[in-house]
C-alpha cells in the first residue's frame, strides 16, 4: 500500500467534515429553532410575572395610600381591596368580611349577582360564621382556605356555588393576635385553582385589611378617650360650678337649683329641666331652666303626679325613673290630664327623673327633658345622679345655716335682754340710791329752809309793825324819811328772800316727788287705761292749781293696744310730765295769740306694735326750738320762768322709760305748731326688769 502524504490526509479529513457537516445540518437547525423558541417563550413568562408583580405592587401601594389618607374610615381600603384581589386573581367575585364575638357581616362586596347576593344574605341571618361559605370557614379555622372545585366540596353551600357562578374559592382570614376579625374570599368561574402568588396576594391584601382595621380601632379608641376626657373635664367643669356656687349662695337655694339645672341640662345634651321639692304625696316645682315658652310660668306649680310617671316612680320607688318616650308611656295613654298637657305644651318626649334623696328620705327630684326620642347614656345619668345629691347637700346646708342664724338670733337677743336686763337693774339701782340722797339731802335742806321761809315771812311783817309804830313817833321829817327808805329796802329784801324761798321749797319738793321710792309693784296694766287715768290726773291738777284753766282734750285709743307689763307708778308719773308740759305750752301759745282765737289742745293716742305699744302725747302748742330741742332731757334743764319749773320732769321721764322700762321716747316739734311725744313700751319690759332685781 502506497503511504499517503501529510496533504491527502488533510484533505480526506477535510472531505469527511463536509460531509458529516452536510448530514448533520438539519438536526443542528432544528435543535437551535427550538432554542429560540424556548427562550422567547420564558421571556413571555418572565414578562407577564413581571406585570402581575408590578401590577401587585401597585394595587398594595394603592391601598397603603387609601389607609394613610383614610385613618378614621376602613371602608375605602374594603372597596379598594375587594376590586383589586378580584382582578388581580382573575376572579368573578370578591368579598371582605368583618366577625366580632361570633357575628359576621359584610364589609365590602365586588362583582356579586343579585341571585348570589340573596343568598349570602340569606347565610347572613345566621349572624355567625358557618363552613357552608369559605369566608366562615376561615374564620372558624383561623387559616388560608383553598377549595379548587366547591362543587366537589361536601360542606359548601352548592346553592351559593351556583347562584354566584363560581368553582374555585379562595379565602383568607383576617387575624389579629391570633383571633379572627374577618376573612377575605374570591371566587372564578372555572375550577382552577388560585396561584401561589395569587393567595400570597390575597394574604398581603388581609394584612393590609387588618391595618386599616388596627388604625381605625386605635382612632376610634383615641376618639373615645379624648371625648370621655372632654366629658369627664366637663362634668367635673360642671361639678365644680355648682360646689362654688353652694359655697358662695350664703344660705340661698335659688342659684344653687338654677346652676344644678343649667349644668346638667347643658351636659345631658337635653332641651329643658325642672326641679321639685316632695312635700307630704306632691312635688312642688321650684326651679326651671330654659322651659319653652308654653311652660315657662309653671315655676311654682304643685304636682300630684300619676303613679306611672316620672314623679311618681320616684315616689314610689326612691329610685331613677326613665321614660323612653313621653308618647308611648301609661300615663299618656291613659290620657292623664297633666301628663297628656305637659307632652303638648313642652313637646316633650325622652326624659329621666332622679330621686333627690337625704339618706332614705325623698327630699325631690330632677328631671331632664328631651324633644327627641334619644336615651341618655350611664355617665349622663350618674352625673344627674351627682347633681341631685349636690342639691341635697344644699338644702341642707340651708337648713343648718338657717338654724344656726336663728340660734345666733336667739342668743344675741337672750344676751341683749340680759345686758338690758343689767342695765335697767343698775339703772333701778342708781335711781333708788339717787332717790335716797335726794330725799335725804332735800329734808336736811327743808327744815333751815321753812325757818328762812318762815321768819323771812315774820321779819317783813314785824318792818311793817315797825313802820305803823315810828310813824306816831315826833321825829324829823328828814330821819322819818330815811327810817322809812331802810324799812322799804329791807322790806323789799325779805320779799325777795320769800320769793326765793318759796321757789327753793318748791324745788326741794320736787326733788321730793321724784325721789319717791318705787313701791316695787310691777303688774300687766291696761295702756288704754294708764293713759286715761294720766290725763284725768293731769287735766285737774292743772284746774286746781290754776284759776280758768281749760284745753280741749282728744282722745285715739287702739283697743287693740292691750297689757303691758310695767311699772304704773312710774309710767304715770312720766306721763304726767309729758301731758303737764303739753298743757304748759299750749296755754302759754294762747296767751302769747295776739287775738286770743287759739284753741289749746292736747292729743293722746296709743296703737299695738304687736311685741310693743306706742303711747303719743301730742299738742298745738308753742313747739320746741332746735336749739334747746336737743336738751329737754337733761337734768334741771328749763325754758321756764322762775318758779315755773325744776328742769327734772323730762329728765326723769327719760329715765323711766328708756333706763327702766327699755322704751324709747322720741320728740317731733315745729315752732309755733305742735309738739308730739312718740314712748315706746316693750310688753316685757317690766318684768325683765324684775328679773334683773331678783337676779
Amino acid at each position: 500500500m502506497r503511504r499517503r502524504g501529510k496533504t491527502g490526509r488533510k484533505a480526506i479529513k477535510a472531505q469527511r467534515h463536509r460531509a458529516l457537516t452536510r448530514r448533520n445540518a438539519p438536526k443542528v437547525a432544528r435543535r437551535r429553532n427550538s432554542s429560540v423558541a424556548s427562550q422567547e417563550t420564558e421571556v413571555e413568562r418572565l414578562t407577564r410575572e413581571l406585570e402581575e408583580a408590578r401590577e401587585q405592587q401597585t394595587a398594595t401601594s394603592e391601598v397603603l395610600n387609601i389607609i394613610r389618607r383614610s385613618p378614621a374610615d376602613a371602608q375605602p381600603v374594603f372597596d379598594t381591596i375587594v376590586q383589586s384581589a378580584a382582578r388581580l386573581c382573575g376572579a368573578i367575585f370578591s368579598v371582605v368580611y368583618l366577625c366580632d364575638d361570633d357575628h359576621i357581616r359584610i364589609a365590602a362586596v365586588n362583582n356579586f349577582t343579585p341571585e348570589a347576593t340573596l343568598q349570602i344574605h340569606e347565610l347572613q341571618e345566621l349572624k355567625r360564621p358557618h363552613r357552608s361559605h369559605l369566608g366562615g370557614r376561615a374564620i372558624l379555622e383561623r387559616a388560608i382556605v383553598h377549595v379548587p372545585d366547591v362543587l366537589a366540596d361536601a360542606e359548601y353551600s352548592r346553592e351559593l356555588a351556583l347562584a354566584g357562578g363560581w368553582r374555585a374559592v379562595l379565602a383568607v382570614p383576617l387575624l389579629r393576635d391570633g383571633i379572627p376579625v374577618g376573612a377575605i374570599t374570591v371566587a372564578k368561574t372555572e375550577p382552577v385553582p388560585f396561584s401561589d402568588r395569587q393567595i400570597l396576594l390575597l394574604k398581603t391584601f388581609a394584612d393590609q385589611a387588618l391595618i386599616a382595621i388596627e388604625n381605625v380601632r386605635l382612632f376610634e379608641t383615641e376618639q373615645q378617650q379624648r371625648r370621655e376626657l372632654s366629658e369627664s373635664l366637663e362634668q367635673q367643669t360642671a361639678t365644680s360650678e355648682v360646689l362654688k356656687v353652694i359655697s358662695s349662695s350664703s344660705g340661698e337655694l335659688e342659684p344653687v337649683f338654677k346652676a344644678i339645672l343649667e349644668n346638667a341640662t347643658r351636659i345631658c345634651q337635653a332641651r329643658f329641666g325642672a326641679l321639685h321639692l316632695y312635700d307630704g304625696d306632691v312635688f312642688r316645682r321650684v326651679a326651671l331652666h330654659n322651659p319653652p315658652p308654653q311652660f315657662a310660668t309653671r315655676q311654682g306649680e304643685v304636682i300630684s303626679p300619676h303613679p306611672k310617671s316620672g314623679l311618681g316612680t320616684v315616689a314610689r320607688t326612691k329610685q331613677i325613673a326613665y321614660i323612653d318616650d313621653v308618647l308611648t308611656s301609661q300615663p299618656y295613654l291613659e290620657g292623664n290630664q297633666h301628663v297628656v298637657e305637659f307632652a303638648d305644651r313642652t313637646g316633650a318626649r325622652t326624659a329621666i327623673a332622679v330621686p333627690m334623696l337625704k339618706e332614705d328620705e325623698l327630699i325631690g327630684a330632677i328631671a331632664i327633658f328631651r324633644q327627641e326620642i334619644r336615651p341618655f347614656t350611664d355617665k349622663q345619668i350618674e352625673l344627674v345622679k351627682s347633681f341631685a345629691a349636690q342639691a341635697v347637700i344644699a338644702i341642707e346646708n340651708t337648713r343648718l345655716l338657717k338654724e344656726l342664724r336663728q340660734r345666733t338670733a336667739d342668743l344675741t337677743l337672750s344676751l341683749e335682754e340680759l345686758r338690758t336686763a343689767q342695765d335697767r337693774l343698775v339703772q333701778t339701782e342708781k335711781l333708788a340710791s339717787l332717790g335716797q340722797l335726794t330725799a335725804g339731802i332735800a329734808h336736811e335742806i327743808k327744815n333751815p329752809l321753812n325757818f328762812v321761809n318762815n321768819f323771812s315771812g315774820m321779819s317783813a311783817e314785824l318792818i311793817g309793825e315797825l313802820q305803823d309804830t315810828l310813824g306816831g313817833i315826833s321825829i324829823d321829817l328828814e330821819a322819818h324819811a330815811q327810817i322809812k327808805e331802810l324799812t322799804d329796802t329791807l322790806r323789799g329784801n325779805l320779799e325777795k328772800i320769800v320769793q326765793h324761798g318759796k321757789r327753793a321749797d318748791a324745788i326741794v319738793k320736787s326733788m321730793l316727788l321724784h325721789s319717791g321710792q318705787s313701791s316695787g309693784e310691777h303688774r300687766s296694766t291696761d295702756i288704754n287705761a294708764l293713759v286715761e287715768e294720766s290725763l284725768n290726773r293731769a287735766y285737774y291738777n292743772a284746774r286746781a292749781e290754776k284759776r280758768g284753766f281749760t284745753i280741749k282734750l282728744e282722745r285715739s285709743f287702739d283697743p287693740e293696744a292691750g297689757e303691758v307689763d310695767l311699772f304704773p307708778r312710774e309710767i304715770t308719773r312720766a306721763l304726767l310730765n309729758l301731758i303737764s308740759n303739753g298743757f304748759y305750752a299750749a296755754t302759754k301759745r294762747k296767751a302769747e295769740a295776739k287775738q286770743g282765737d287759739h284753741e289749746p289742745i292736747l292729743a293722746a293716742s296709743t296703737k299695738n306694735l304687736g311685741d310693743r305699744v306706742e303711747i303719743t302725747i301730742r299738742d298745738n302748742g308753742t313747739g320746741i326750738p332746735a336749739d334747746v330741742k336737743e336738751k329737754i332731757f337733761n337734768p334741771f334743764f328749763t325754758t321756764k320762768p322762775t318758779g315755773e319749773g325744776t328742769g327734772l320732769g323730762l329728765s326723769i321721764s327719760h329715765d323711766i322709760i328708756v333706763k327702766q322700762h327699755g322704751g324709747s321716747i322720741d320728740v317731733d316739734t315745729q315752732t309755733d305748731q305742735f309738739t308730739e311725744f312718740r314712748v315706746v313700751l316693750p310688753r316685757t319690759g317690766a318684768t325683765s326688769a324684775k328679773s334683773g332685781r331678783q337676779a
